[in-house]
This record gives C-alpha cells, structure tokens and sequence, in this order.
C-alpha cells in the first residue's frame, strides 16, 4: 500500500467552502481503481490548514489511473483554486 500525504494550506476563510468541494468532489477520487481511502483532518492549531491522507493500492494507481483520468480535471477545478501555496505532495511505502 501507498500513502499519498500532503498538508493543505487553504486560502484565509475558505475552509468551510472547501469542505463543500472536497465532499462534492470525493467521488471522482473513489472511482479510481487502486483507490483504498482517503482522510482529510483539519487542524487544530492553524485553521486553514488540512492534512490529507490518500491509501492506493501501488503508486501508479494515484500518478497515472487518478492524475491522468478524465476525472482529475474535475477534481482540480473543484479543489485546486483553495489552496495558497500549492501543495507538495509525497508518497510512502509500507509500515516500518
């Protein structure tokens, strides 16, 4: 198993709106083969920042079957305007 994680830093004020999104826009990410599950906590000390957790079954699955479906323009459009700046995103293998 992968695990795609980022910290999601949200423009001042929009983080109501962007849950709206997110949870609008979860589908797009569900319906990707390889796709396990995905959590998104807000935090508790900066509250424009979330981190996201994403499980894929291999890292083809988010790099290639998710990022180069024709879902992943809809998601983009849906979620990438809230964030400032844009995330770095890392990947990490299985449990030590």
């Amino acid at each position: 198993m992968i695990l795609e994680a980022a910290i999601l830093n949200i423009k001042a004020g929009q983080g109501k709106a962007f849950e709206t999104a997110l949870r609008e826009a979860l589908p797009l990410i569900e319906a990707t083969p390889g796709f396990l599950g995905i959590e998104v906590r807000p935090c508790v000390e900066k509250p424009d920042q979330y981190l996201l957790l994403v499980s894929w079954e291999t890292l083809e699955d988010h790099t290639i079957g998710f990022r180069e479906s024709d879902r992943y323009p809809k998601w983009r459009a849906a979620l990438h305007h809230f964030y400032d700046p844009f995330p770095t995103v890392l990947h990490y293998g299985e449990l030590v």
